[in-house]
């Protein structure tokens, strides 16, 4: 029987470990020093090189090569009989089979005695977060104060399960995700040397499936050589059920032109073609990722070629943020839904709609339990910046109650995404109009030609944060989760969740963008004051208003401050 990829090319040196360079070079250290735990604990995704790195671990305490910077040498008797795996003093116990109480005391009883052959028994325990609350208190006072001779080494795809008595005992190591980049170079080598024909690019499908796991990767390269032909891209895309990358791009274009026919058709085209379902929603999650990327300023991160960056950077400059992080959340969901055996295009077909849907608000994002905006005002304010919205005609008083343009219907509902910008509910916009600059609601003149009331801010503010965003996408992030509160004292008051936030947007340079932006659409000028306000019942202190009063009540409940009398 042939022994697989993956088994033939478990690393047994220190240098042949990929991915992990932070954890080698910590023990390797500690072997040339002298340096040996009584515990460790290696957390990390499978396939990342815990097992591994554990028997390397243990071969290097058991070698008896007289150069300490050298070991594991490979050479000794010990070295060979760790790799052939007939060493007595190694111990490997699966915990998810050994899950009770009496598997640890057994293993207690046995500890005592001194080891076989090497210098060391070691003990490495795989999947340990398997233990039962009795095994790891049984385990416990063995595991703090063990015998001189032995080592344990701990291994877990899941640390949180862990409790902290035994993670305080242990010396820990996280592994990482190993790099695309990383996997496709270790897979070339490995492909050389066991003279498999294979295309670079189904190399990097190859790498991606993985999900930084060399394991899975070596595993699915070996699924794939089997035939033993050439591996094509192709051939990999319709092994591992995987879509082009050009569907991607066609379902993404759907969406941004809005054109639910074409999206629906790609999208079943794909799924047609063989692909599954979920790693197709995966592989419309990871190119949405990268135009999140591109909004965030980070493309050096995308690991794509370079046609690829060209057409993401297209689509990442025509896709609104609060859009893409709403269809973003809406393929993910249908990535992780495992729900879709009976009709399995269902969770796709219902993230396009979503996605497609949401594309409109550019400017602001919908929570739950608040209406869509109304468009209309903006397009208004567009056409004469000179003008504030809704000015009163010479027949109209000023007093006068002005029809409000009509409300758009609530648009379908859509996860909340965290950093929204709160949008006036629509029962406010109908008991009144906006008022012009400078003319307060009751018909008095305004103090001055800077004053205006919080509603014709909220009116424009689609407006302003577009242009805000043409002259600095960090500004505009950051304004995505302030809550316009009030005008105090002839300022707009900002208010933010958190101390971090705050501090960053009252830079001099964000407020000017933000005042140059307010004097472009409303034709006033108005100072800028950020403060912490928290979510509800966390009212800012600054703002004189009785938390136990009606309107601090109202303001705890989700209210907002539309003027201040």
């Amino acid at each position: 029987m042939s022994q697989a990829l993956y088994r033939k090319w478990r690393p047994n040196q220190w240098e042949q470990v990929v991915g992990q360079d932070h954890i080698i070079h910590t023990l390797r250290n500690a072997v040339k020093s002298g340096k040996v735990g009584h515990a460790y604990l290696f957390a990390g995704p499978r396939g990342t090189g815990k097992t591994t790195t554990a028997r390397l671990l243990a071969k290097a305490f058991n070698c008896t090569a007289e150069d300490l910077a050298t070991r594991p040498c490979n050479q000794c008797e010990n070295c060979e009989t760790i790799n052939k795996g007939r060493h007595l003093d190694l111990i490997e116990i699966d915990a998810a089979s050994n899950t009770s109480v009496d598997d640890v005391r057994e293993l207690r009883e046995k500890i005592n005695f001194s080891p076989s052959q090497g210098a060391y028994k070691v003990y490495i325990i795989d999947e340990v977060h398997m233990l039962s609350t009795a095994a790891f208190n049984a385990l416990l006072k063995t595991l703090e104060e063990p015998p001189p001779h032995a080592i344990f080494i701990l291994a877990t795809t899941e640390m949180h399960k862990i409790p902290a008595t035994v993670l305080s005992r242990c010396q820990r190591h996280e592994f990482r995700r190993i790099p695309v980049n990383e996997i496709k170079g270790y897979l070339k080598t490995l492909c050389e040397q066991e003279k498999i024909q294979v295309d670079d690019e189904a190399l990097v499908t190859i790498a991606r499936q993985a999900t930084g796991s060399m394991r899975d990767a070596i595993s699915l390269l070996d699924q794939l050589a089997s035939t033993g032909e050439k591996i094509t891209l192709g051939y990999a895309q319709t092994i591992l059920g995987t879509a082009t990358n050009q569907s991607v791009i066609d379902l993404v274009s759907a969406i941004l032109e809005q054109d639910s026919a074409a999206g629906l058709q790609r999208l079943h085209t794909a799924l047609d073609a063989g692909t599954e379902p979920r790693q197709f929603a995966r592989q419309v999650v990871d190119y949405l990722r990268g135009l999140l990327l591109i909004h965030l300023e980070a493309i050096d991160q995308l690991d794509v070629p370079e046609d690829t960056r060209k057409m993401m950077v297209t689509h990442g400059s025509a896709y609104p943020l609060p859009g893409l992080m709403l269809a973003l959340s809406e393929f993910n969901r249908a990535a992780a839904d495992p729900r879709s055996a009976w009709q399995p295009a269902l969770t796709l077909e219902i993230a396009l709609a979503n996605a497609i849907a949401n594309l409109d608000r550019s400017a602001t994002v919908v929570k739950d339990d608040e209406p869509a905006p109304a468009p209309a005002a903006p397009r208004a304010m567009k056409d004469n910046k000179s003008q504030s919205p809704a000015q009163p005609t010479s027949s109209t008083p000023a007093h006068a109650k002005v029809e409000p343009p009509p409300v758009a219907k609530p648009a379908p509902e859509v996860q909340p995404v965290e950093t929204t910008t709160p949008v006036e509910p629509a029962s406010r916009m109908d008991e009144e109009a906006p008022e012009p600059a400078g003319v307060r609601s009751d018909g008095a003149e305004a103090k001055g030609h800077n004053q205006v009331s919080l509603m014709d801010i909220d009116r424009a503010w689609a407006q302003i944060h577009e242009i805000i965003k043409r002259k600095r996408n960090q500004t505009a992030g950051l304004l995505n989760s302030c809550r316009r509160l009030a005008i105090k004292d002839g300022a707009l008051v900002l208010g933010f969740a958190t101390e971090v936030v705050r501090s960053k947007m009252e830079t001099p340079e964000n407020i000017n963008i933000t005042r140059a932006a307010i004097h472009e659409v409303l034709g006033i000028t108005i100072d800028i004051v950020c403060i912490v306000a928290g979510k509800a019942g966390n009212l800012p202190a600054n703002l004189d208003i009785d938390r136990d009063g009606m309107i601090g009540t109202a303001l705890n409940m989700g209210g907002r401050i539309i003027d201040k009398e």
